[in-house]
């Protein structure tokens, strides 16, 4: 594939990554190591160097016990000799195996290591705080990050599915220390989650949240950003989380732009993300074959005309009493 994505930085770190994200959830276990490595291929043809895994990946799947995802992404570097130009996001936490999960600061530095192994790497670019854990002391989950940054372990720190309030003190803390986080990873789409959704343990982006990453210069990565496919196949129903008063308008807005650029859905979607005002904001995207990766890479070149993204961000929003009218 040709095209190139382009580029964007992680918070104020320097490090470079192109501008869409390729995540592997699935890859060596629903998606096989041989189509994980075609996938893999192909993202990086299209200027691809953004990767996103977890330690976890994908206990939550029967006959699956966490770290096939890690373990595809390292043997494909080595076999293609790119680690170099691969930037890897990977993320601690989470519950697999024998391991209890949380954010301690020695389980923190052990599931370091075996990520490292599993990737083929002395170093991870991105390591994410995958949940928060409320039941060890905020300071000494910044202890082991920063302790991993110390040693070269680990080249930036990431948190994701954090309550706001939890966010603004684990940044204060850590710049003290004088380490600025770099990126933040939420649950975000077009389509609003309505007030009574519930995701947890993930948790949806905001205003709030973009308004503080934009304060603090933070990247926030995006993920469940398509919907698994509920924008564009008729086979996948609309999530019950986005199944709101503004649901409908919004879904009439987005296909008629994409009629109009002829393109699909979901290309719109994702460069209304990449177009957000004021923040840097990198979409997951994924595909469990060729065509729909080509796809979901193809929205690289869409570009959203001004009146096209006021267009989107205004569906749906309730309109204001006109002057002289009851409330």
């Amino acid at each position: 594939m040709a095209q190139s994505l382009g580029r964007a930085f992680l918070g104020g770190t320097g490090i470079e990554v192109s501008d869409l994200c390729l995540g592997t959830d699935y890859y060596g276990s629903r998606t096989s190591p041989d189509v994980a490595r075609l996938l893999l291929d192909a993202f990086a043809e299209a200027g691809g160097t953004f990767i996103d895994t977890a330690n976890i990946y994908a206990a939550f799947l029967p006959g699956f016990v966490g770290g096939e995802s890690e373990t595809v992404i390292g043997s494909w570097m080595a076999a293609r000799g790119n680690r170099g130009a691969m930037v890897i996001a990977t993320k601690v936490a989470g519950p697999y195996q024998d391991v209890p999960g949380g954010l301690r600061a020695s389980d923190v530095a052990t599931e370091c290591e075996k990520s490292l192994r599993r990737l083929q790497a002395s170093t991870i670019d991105l390591y994410y705080a995958h949940v928060d854990d409320r039941t060890t002391p905020l300071g000494e989950i910044l202890d082991g990050f920063e302790r991993l940054l110390r040693s070269g372990k680990i080249r930036s720190v990431g948190l994701s599915n954090w309550q706001l309030w939890r966010l603004a003190e684990a940044r204060l803390l850590a710049d003290i220390s004088g380490w600025p986080l770099a990126a933040l990873e939420y649950r975000h789409t077009y389509l609003r989650p309505t007030a009574s959704a519930d995701f947890a343990p993930q948790i949806a982006a905001t205003p709030q949240l973009f308004d503080f990453a934009q304060a603090y210069g933070l990247t926030v990565v995006a993920y469940s950003v398509l919907l698994n496919g509920a924008y564009t196949r008729p086979d996948r129903s609309m999530p019950w989380g986005y199944r709101g008063p503004d649901t409908d308008a919004r879904l009439v807005c987005l296909r008629e732009i994409a009629t109009d650029l002829g393109v699909t859905a979901n290309q719109v979607v994702l460069a209304w993300l990449r177009s957000t005002p004021g923040c840097t904001v990198v979409p997951i995207i994924g595909g469990s074959r060729l065509d729909q990766l080509h796809e979901n890479l193809k929205a690289a070149t869409v570009r959203l005309s001004r009146d096209q993204h006021d267009r989107l961000e205004a569906a749906g929003a309730p309109q204001p009493d006109r002057e002289g009218e009851s409330p």
